[in-house]
């Protein structure tokens, strides 16, 4: 016993011991001190990055900005402090090929288990880094409509104009459409009955939305008479189409169609209204004695 107290004492007492103690403590401070100072620099980066925008960058929300931010400088930590982390089991002389073999075995089970997670975080950063659509953006996703709410990493969620947050994860926006980017087109077509003269109907819509512009600030130019677009049973259509402000083409279509109408009743042109002709049968033929036509 006093032999194995004297060879334990012999060692703990031995100078390489706490030499190479002092190496490797000495070690894994400079680790963790250079993989702070990396991830401190990595984050001022970023934010100086951010903060000058490039005059080639044509819409990112504050939202996304923040969001983006947050995920390069979570990334960066990550794998910054998980290189760090295997440098220090290296000074511990801890076997790293075995510990990656068996983290990668247990990586591959929870990646089979986790499929649709990561398909929701791959298609969350490519909608965040390719800025298919922005907080405050009215889109159509995934059979949803309404304005973006919130952009995260897994689900994105959708506030419908009827009051409804849709919750969708990213996996499954597999198609966008984003009204927010251009400029919206409003399409209008006016009934107009056979009774009325065609020229003079263009004449007088004509003359009605060529003030338009000046009447209201979502209609950004003067709109445009396509012309006679069908003949139906008993009114011709003519449409008209205008240029609107971004998401307004909807609010656009209704001013034109207000405004067309109460010029076209005071200029003597009514909107025509379904009819419905009726014949009566005589005793001795088949013939008309009574033609009556009456709004449904």
């Amino acid at each position: 016993m006093e032999k194995e107290v004297n060879k334990l004492w012999d060692f703990f007492a031995a100078p390489e011991l706490w030499i190479s103690l002092g190496r490797g403590a000495l070690k894994i401070v400079i680790i963790i001190v250079l993989a702070s100072v990396v991830v401190k620099i990595t984050k001022n980066v970023v934010d100086r990055s951010f903060g000058k925008r490039h005059k080639a960058i044509v819409r990112i929300s504050e939202r996304r900005e923040a969001t983006m931010k947050k995920l390069i400088k979570n990334v960066v930590a990550y794998v910054v402090y998980f290189t760090a982390i295997l440098m220090v089991l290296q000074v511990f002389t801890i076997n790293i090929g075995a510990l990656l073999a068996g983290a990668g075995v247990a990586g591959l089970a929870i990646g089979f288990g986790a499929q649709n997670l990561v398909r929701d975080i791959i298609s969350g950063f490519f909608i965040i880094f390719e800025d298919q659509f922005s907080v405050g953006d009215y889109v159509n996703v995934s059979g949803v409509e309404g304005t973006v709410e919130e952009i995260g990493l897994r689900t994105t969620k959708v506030l419908s104009w009827t009051g409804e947050i849709n919750v969708i994860p990213n996996g499954n926006i597999t198609q966008v459409i984003n009204y927010s980017v251009h400029n919206g087109l409003a399409v209008v077509d006016i009934n107009v009955p056979y009774e009325a003269d065609v020229f003079k109907a263009e004449k007088v819509i004509e003359e009605i939305v060529a003030s338009l512009p000046d009447k209201y600030e979502e209609i950004i130019s003067v709109p445009s008479i396509i012309g006679v677009q069908t003949l139906e049973d008993s009114y011709f259509v003519i449409r008209v189409t205008a240029e609107t402000l971004p998401v307004y083409q909807w609010a656009g279509a209704r001013m034109i169609r207000k405004e067309v109408k109460q010029g076209l009743y005071n200029a003597g042109i009514d909107i025509p209204s379904p009819r419905v002709v009726l014949y009566s049968r005589e005793a001795d033929g088949v013939g008309m004695i009574n033609k009556h036509e009456r709004d449904r």
